[in-house]
Formats: C-alpha cells, structure tokens, sequence
C-alpha cells in the first residue's frame, strides 16, 4: 500500500544521503536531466521505470520505497519488485481490477527496458499455455507486433490476453485454446469502443497449485 508520493519520498532520501538534487544529476552520468529531477521533487510527475532504477540506484534505496509503498527503505538484493496489479480474464473480457493484490520481482535489466507490471491469469482461453492463476509479466507500452501477445482493454475497462494479428483492415485477437473462436475489430471498432493494448506479455510465471 502507498502511504507517500515518490515527490514525498525523493526529498526524503535527498535529506537521509545528505545529497543536493545537482548531486543527483552529476552521480547519474548524463541518465538525468535537471529539470526532470525538479518535476520529480516539486510532484509534477514521477520517474518511469528506467529513470527510477538509476535515482535508486544512486541514493541507496528499495525502489519500492522510493514509489511510496509501506515497505523497507533498504534495496532489495534479488531484482527490484513490481506490482501485481487485478485480475486480467483470458477468455470473456471482465473489469480490470487496479488494487495491487502482489509483487513480483524482475531483473534490473529488464527494467532498464521499460516500465513493468504483473496481472494475474484468469480463465481458459490462453491454454494451455496460459492457466488460471498464473502470473504474466507486462511490459507497458500502447502498441505491439502481429504474433505478439499482449494485454488489451476493451471498451475502456475490460481487460484481456490474446495473441494479435493485424492487418490493414484492423487487429484480429486470437486465443489460444481452440475452443474458443478468433474476434476481429475493425479500424472502425478500435477507435469507437476503443480497444486499447496495454503492453506486451514478456514472461509467464506459472503457478504450482
């Protein structure tokens, strides 16, 4: 849970390392920038996930901490955690839930490549290889290529995994199991409903039940 901002927390590990923002500028050799670090402490916005790694790396601090979250300032050893966040259905598209129920942990060099999230499996479309309460590891990004499997928003809230193809008359979302039939959106639906991809499934880490 968080119980402070990463604007609150930043100022906080700048006063506890005896450190200046400069400082942190001049430590992260040319990774960031002065005015970014100034948005950051004044809460105008927050460090995505690659720029985070380098401000924590720096001030020696758990880059859970540093987003706010009620755990220990002392950085984990293993990898750095990431949020699990709702359920995500693999089969009918059902609400996409926000509360973080998790956290998963990922290497620092997949971090480097961008910002991450865990959602957990639910339902049978995506088997076998995808089953229900197995957790996949999302890469946030708005676009993915066709064979990619990824994570989409229908109308807004819905939230579902499918393999995409696309084609130049829209994007066709294909399960896995073959019990379940491919659904094709036209350009037209994407911009209406809308559907939106939320990022790419990069690892799949099942769970023995």
């Amino acid at each position: 849970m968080k119980t402070k901002t990463f604007a609150e927390r930043l100022n906080e590990a700048l006063i506890l390392r005896n450190m200046k923002p400069s400082d942190l500028v001049l430590k992260s050799k040319d990774q960031l920038e002065k005015s970014s670090v100034s948005h950051y402490l004044s809460g105008k916005y927050n460090a995505k996930q690659d720029k985070l790694t380098v401000i924590a790396e720096i001030l020696n601090v758990n880059e859970s901490w540093l987003m706010g979250y009620d755990v220990s300032i002392n950085p984990t050893t293993k990898g750095i955690k990431i949020p699990v966040l709702g359920r995500v259905v693999a089969g009918i598209p059902m609400e996409a839930f926000e509360e973080i129920i998790d956290y998963e942990e990922i290497t620092k060099e997949m971090a480097s490549h961008g910002e991450h999230f865990g959602l957990v499996v639910k339902g049978d479309s995506m088997l076998p290889r995808f089953v229900e309460g197995d957790v996949v590891i999302v890469r946030k990004q708005s676009d993915v290529e066709s064979g990619d499997i990824a994570v989409i928003l229908i109308n807004g809230l819905d939230a579902t995994i499918k393999r995409i193809s696309r084609d130049s008359n829209g994007i066709t979302l294909i399960p896995l199991n073959n019990f379940y039939m491919p659904k094709f959106y036209s350009n037209e639906d994407i911009e209406k409903l809308p559907i939106i991809i939320s990022g790419k499934v990069v690892e799949l880490r099942g769970k023995f039940s």
